[in-house]
């Protein structure tokens, strides 16, 4: 089996890119090619091609490189509309399908999360949904209703169409099958393709997915307001990296063998039931690496807890787990990071989205003030912008008629987006459904961060997984992730179709996923 190579984005290039990046997750070919390789036509031509409302603006046959991309192809950009932009790749050796890729955070450039699946002989397309900027920025948003309409959920519906019908043109056939692989914002895309437009995909992966996203990003409020109460001192963390690395410490020594292993990871944080009280007070409350001051505890307890207006439970609590990882809690949740403060003066990613949201799409106010919002008016404020981004609704009803199959996961470890909010979702699919695992499955991976990294096993064939259920009927029942570090596999362990754990046997390494049942 070949594997296409992970996209994958250095953190010390913009914070931006890594805190949403959905490209670090894992994607592979389908085992069989369905036939032989189509005939295609002459790219340079498909710069003349008309269809309505776009507008192509380069055709360009690219050779085959050692790159990322290794695989020849016409690349194809344009736009449509106004302002949607779309690249597609159309390689040499076609297998007479389509994926496209999502797009992570706010988006603002051209994304294709699965890229490089053209290096496997699928079509691929992806878009900047219908602005510029960088990942974390909102601006395009201001008072701007087709661009928040476009990012929701049109763009992505709109492409899919144009970049179909080049396909046909290029290679005078349609695709046999389609598919959608997404994390992040890019998961949020995938599941509103599956309740927006059922008849787009014939199998979709949403990984991490931001599918409640006005909560999520109250959540992201309530974590900020607890973290940097004074919004004129930015730079200093209340909870610092030694800190959080101590309570990561002491969440492990009373949860990490809850699920029958010492390996530093929890196979399901629900389960741990630490008391932010039984951390060691700081002496005369001032601050140290091996205990937690009376303020520290106090941010821990919120960000722990739920986001309410009122009575109201917008958001689940954030899981244990995570807390010391540098791209968990450090860059996301509580941390300071040099990158994002010279940006747009925000100290982490939650601070970052959560503050842009609310000034841009919200209320459409630059200078609104994230400190003394106080939620009682959360559900009226978002409601709008609730109908054009939240991807919640639990009926899949003509997704499921369709015979389209959907694969959702997420890390439990994941700082960047809280892991309950998809388990929710899916569980109220279910509760409509009983039905739902004919066409729906949720895996969850212990100690992996967002989309990707932790100490958990974050390396999945997810493609594979999707076009075997959809193209052989082959329900994903075991799916095994690995942890790969310079090439070499050094552990893995099965994922369990939710709600089934994966147990260790009691015999044989706990590096090796055969030593595990799912139960």
């Amino acid at each position: 089996m070949k594997t296409i190579a992970r996209s994958t984005h250095a953190a010390t290039i913009f914070l931006v890119t890594i805190l949403i990046i959905a490209t670090q997750a894992s994607l592979s070919a389908v085992a069989q090619t369905p036939d032989v390789p189509a005939a295609h036509g002459d790219c340079a031509q498909l710069i003349s091609l008309k269809l309505p409302d776009v507008q192509i603006a380069e055709s360009i046959a690219v050779a085959a490189g050692t790159g990322a991309i290794k695989m020849g192809h016409c690349r194809v950009a344009g736009v449509i509309g106004k302002e949607i932009h779309f690249s597609l790749l159309l390689p040499d050796e076609w297998n007479h399908k389509f994926m496209m890729g999502g797009s992570g955070g706010f988006v603002g450039s051209v994304d294709n999360q699965a890229v490089s699946s053209v290096n496997m002989g699928y079509a691929t397309v992806g878009t900047d949904t219908g602005h510029k900027g960088v990942a974390t920025d909102a601006k395009w948003a201001l008072n701007s209703m087709e661009r928040l309409k476009n990012f929701g959920y049109l763009a992505v519906h709109r492409v899919d169409d144009t970049a179909k019908a080049i396909v046909k043109e290029y290679y005078q056939s349609a695709a046999k099958r389609s598919y959608f692989v997404g994390c992040s914002n890019g998961g949020r895309q995938a599941m509103m393709e599956a309740q927006r437009y059922p008849d787009d995909f014939d199998g979709i992966v949403a990984g991490a997915p931001a599918l409640n996203f006005t909560a999520i990003g109250a959540q992201f409020i309530k974590d900020s307001q607890a973290s940097f109460p004074d919004a004129h001192k930015l730079t200093t963390p209340m909870l610092p990296p030694e800190t959080l690395k101590f309570v990561e410490k002491k969440v492990l020594e009373a949860c990490d063998t809850l699920d029958g292993v010492k390996d530093g990871v929890m196979e399901d944080p629900r389960r741990c039931k630490f008391d932010i009280a039984s951390l060691p007070a700081c002496t005369d409350d001032q601050p140290g690496a091996q205990c937690v001051t009376t303020s520290q505890r106090n941010v821990l307890n919120a960000i722990y807890g739920e986001t309410k207006s009122k009575t109201l439970v917008i958001y689940p609590g954030q899981p244990f787990g995570g807390e010391g990882e540098g791209g968990g809690w450090q860059l996301w949740v509580a941390g300071v990071n040099a990158p994002l403060m010279a940006l747009q003066n925000a100290p982490n990613a939650r601070f970052a989205f959560g503050t842009e949201m609310f000034k841009y799409m919200v209320f459409d106010d630059p200078h609104w003030d994230y400190t003394r919002y106080d939620f009682s008016t959360w559900q009226k404020d978002t409601a709008q912008l609730a109908t054009l981004t939240n991807a919640i609704n639990p009926n899949l009803d003509a997704f499921k008629n369709k015979g389209h199959k959907v694969v959702l996961w997420h890390g439990w470890a994941d700082g960047g987006l809280n892991a309950l909010g998809t388990v929710d979702y899916y569980e109220q699919v279910e509760a409509r459904d009983p039905k739902l695992r004919d066409y729906a499955r949720l895996f969850m991976l212990p100690g992996v961060l967002h989309c990707a990294g932790g100490p958990g096993p974050d390396s999945v064939d997810w493609a594979t997984v999707i076009s075997d259920w959809v193209e052989n009927n082959k329900a994903p029942e075991r799916v095994i992730a690995r942890k790969i570090v310079g090439g070499t596999v050094t552990n893995s362990r099965p994922l369990c179709p939710y709600p089934q754990h994966a147990v260790y046997k009691g015999n044989g390494s706990t590096d090796d996923a055969e030593h595990f049942a799912c139960r």
